[in-house]
């Protein structure tokens, strides 16, 4: 199998590689983008995981402030407060970034289809009539 990569204007996202049986043209901004979401959902998944560790120990200092709260002076309720409130804003900042990191993943989801339909639209058209026939044969017969 003979490969080569054609020059291309810069931009254009599209690799041609010659075999011995034709050409296949594969876009590399769609290889691209498949080799960064493994590792953005990767990312995403230690974020969460820390995200619920922050939770469930916030959740558990908060219990034990409340079972011990009557015992307390009030400058130790006070400075109890305080920590309470820096872990929230800890935890809070945490789920925004991975707020932010699903955007982000929304979007580039959203560039990588539409450069597939720009490339190949009666593809993405047959795909589209494919998926309404199945969905309208799935939603008649309830």
């Amino acid at each position: 199998m003979d490969t080569t990569n054609t020059s291309t204007p810069i931009g254009t996202g599209t690799t041609t590689i010659k075999s011995g049986n034709g050409s296949d043209t594969m876009s590399a901004a769609g290889q691209a983008t498949r080799g960064t979401t493994s590792e953005m959902k990767g990312v995403t998944q230690r974020s969460a995981a820390t995200l619920r560790s922050e939770l469930s120990g916030l959740k558990n200092d908060l219990d034990a402030l409340v079972n011990r709260s009557a015992s307390m002076s009030d400058d130790e309720l006070t400075q109890a407060h305080a920590q309470l409130m820096a872990k929230f804003s800890s935890v809070r900042y945490a789920a925004k970034g991975i707020a932010s990191e699903a955007s982000r993943q929304f979007n580039r989801g959203m560039e990588t289809t539409t450069g597939y339909v720009k490339d190949k639209p009666m593809q993405s058209v047959a795909a589209a009539v494919g998926a309404g026939l199945v969905l309208g044969l799935l939603f008649k017969r309830r």
